[in-house]
């Protein structure tokens, strides 16, 4: 995203005694893509994803922000360390960690205020196996709905391979089994539709595709709106329901126009990975971006930069690399790309780069940035106000 309020020269001349590498927030980006999330949102509730921020501080500051209301966490261990300071957690993917649900177990707040998610009677019996029901207060459970799109061919299936429970009526009989058994208490169902969510359909220089993913979004909307509802109204003949979840960043419109869902999952959309910089229906600020060092000039029209190799998660692509930003003018080397140990770049900016010199990164996704660094260094109105620790930073890797 690279507009008039492009932040890189405000970004440097704030960090300008900062030693690369190191990564900076914008709190003035951050609250304005809050915002901005909270108002596609309509009224519906925002769960935070905690994966997507990986950042204490900044977690706990949003879930004070009207509009967000409790958290999706990634893992259990992480909703067990953040359980004292955060209520309403849902753990997004089923767990088998017994260490950690031994913990649970054995934490009556904590108990009381997880929510753990199953899609299948396996986890139950794990679960029981590990802590009997008579040994604990009862679990809170999330039932997972299959939410991918079943395309004509040669689509076929599209989505995410996530639980195996897809219709109503496979969704109605798990939690019939689940009513049946002491120790859990059903209070939630959740729909991730990735297929609408995480794809983006403005990417540049591919128009022939932006418009098949579009059309396959028209028609996954309707699908899953349809589907979830009819899954929702099953297992609510079985047992009341505390919430529903769908959604994600790249979905926030359809999903809260879907009346069964009662608050939508978000928060790449915070600190604005530039993979979401390629989605027709919004754009955001860049919040966060890190500075690498010019250590090398392999030759007249390159140079290279110490470390760089932080490439996101998914389908192996450029569009998992981080992009250079400024200055303007840099591409890597096709035949390095980024690499862990230096990342090379070429084009006419590098005639004006000196050994020392910074060059800027923003990573393609939000939360993955904050496993490379320590801190943040947060930046408001041209200045340094403060750091925060990421996760790794105070000394945690939950996965």
């Amino acid at each position: 995203m690279r507009t008039a309020k492009a932040p890189w020269n405000a970004w440097s001349e704030a960090t300008a005694d900062e030693e690369p590498p190191f990564a900076v927030l914008d709190r003035a980006a951050l609250h304005a893509n809050a915002e901005d999330l909270v108002r596609r949102a309509a009224g519906t509730p925002i769960r935070l994803a905690t994966k997507s921020l990986r950042v204490r501080p900044v977690i706990e500051e949003l879930l004070q922000t009207p509009g967000f209301t409790g958290a999706l966490a990634f893992t259990l261990p992480e909703a067990l360390w953040l359980s004292p300071t955060c209520s309403d957690i849902v753990v997004g993917y089923p767990t088998t960690d017994r260490a950690a649900i031994r913990a649970l177990a054995a934490d009556e707040h904590a108990i009381q205020n997880i929510t753990l998610m199953v899609d299948s009677v396996a986890h139950l019996d794990l679960i029981d196996s590990i802590v009997a029901p008579n040994h604990r207060l009862p679990i809170r459970v999330c039932l997972e709905l299959d939410a991918s799109w079943q395309g004509p061919p040669p689509l076929g299936r599209l989505g995410v391979l996530r639980s195996p429970q897809r219709t109503p009526e496979q969704l109605r009989s798990l939690a019939e089994a689940l009513q049946r058994r002491a120790g859990f208490t059903l209070v939630g169902v959740m729909a991730y539709e990735a297929q609408i969510a995480g794809v983006a359909d403005n990417v540049p220089h591919r128009r022939a595709m932006n418009a098949l993913i579009s059309w396959v979004k028209r028609r996954s909307r309707a699908e899953i709106a349809e589907r979830r509802a009819a899954a929702v109204a099953a297992v609510e003949q079985v047992a009341p329901l505390e919430f529903v979840n769908g959604g994600g960043t790249g979905s926030i419109e359809s999903t809260a126009a879907d009346p069964s869902v009662t608050e939508i999952a978000a928060g790449s959309g915070l600190f604005a990975g530039h993979y979401f910089d390629s989605y027709a229906t919004f754009s955001q600020r860049p919040a966060t971006g890190f500075a690498l060092s010019v250590v090398r000039r392999p030759r007249r029209d390159c140079v290279t930069v110490l470390g760089g190799g932080w490439v996101a998660s998914g389908p192996p692509g450029r569009d998992r690399l981080p992009s250079v930003e400024h200055p303007r003018g840099l591409r890597m080397v096709p035949r390095e790309m980024a690499g862990e140990v230096q990342t090379p770049l070429k084009g006419r900016a590098t005639r004006r780069l000196a050994l020392g010199d910074r060059v800027w990164f923003r990573h393609a996704k939000s939360g993955e940035l904050s496993e490379r660094v320590n801190e943040f260094v947060v930046i408001d109105g041209g200045e340094i106000v403060d750091r925060v620790p990421t996760y790794r930073g105070e000394g945690k890797a939950f996965l």
